[in-house]
Order: structure tokens, then sequence, then C-alpha cells
């Protein structure tokens, strides 16, 4: 695998344990995420980090299979130019279903 798409891939993974970390175990609820505006903008800040990083991967290797990859880039780039009509609703939904599917991904392709 080229070298500096393997950094991107792990750059995704290590977004996704920062904010994996912002949450104790167990303890994900909704209401505490939307009260707390410096996890917001960590995990928001992070999720632009992942973003990015798959927008590189394909500027390097347009065939780069990684599902959702345009939606990754799209939410990064919502985030960044259109950050007032960045709803909590979509934010946790990505944390919460997005990016446990996107880490398993991840790590598989690391392991090639």
């Amino acid at each position: 695998m080229d070298k500096d798409i393997q950094t991107w891939l792990y750059d995704i993974l290590l977004s996704i344990d920062e904010i994996d970390s912002y949450f104790e175990p167990d303890k994900r609820f909704f209401e505490v995420y939307r009260n707390d505006i410096k996890t917001k903008r960590a995990v928001e800040r992070d999720i632009e980090i992942i973003g990015e990083a798959v927008n590189r991967i394909l500027k390097k290797d347009s065939k780069f299979q990684l599902d959702n990859a345009q939606k990754i880039i799209g939410t990064r780039n919502r985030i960044a130019h259109g950050y007032d009509n960045v709803s909590d609703d979509l934010i946790w939904s990505i944390i919460i279903n997005h990016l446990p599917k996107l880490k398993e991904e991840i790590s598989l392709l690391l392991k090639e």
C-alpha cells in the first residue's frame, strides 16, 4: 500500500479513537453531547480530519475503495463551510452509526 495512503488511513483511525475517548464507556448520551460545546467542536474537528484524509486518499488514488467516501468528504465540507447547517442529530448519528463501521473498514484495509 502507498505510504501516504497508509498514513492517512492511520489518521482516520486516530480521529475515530479520539472521538471515542470523549465519551465515558457505556455513557454515550445524546443530551450530554448536545449540551457540551467543547465536545461538539472536538468531534466536528475530528470528522473534518477524517473527511480531509479521505479526500487526500482519493486524490492520490481515485480508484481506492472506501465505503461512503463521497459522503464522508461531503460531511467534512458541510462542517467546514456550512457550519451553521450542521445539526447535533446528524453528528450524533455519525458517531453512533457510521464511525464504528468506518473504523472496522479502515482496520481491515490496514491489515491487507
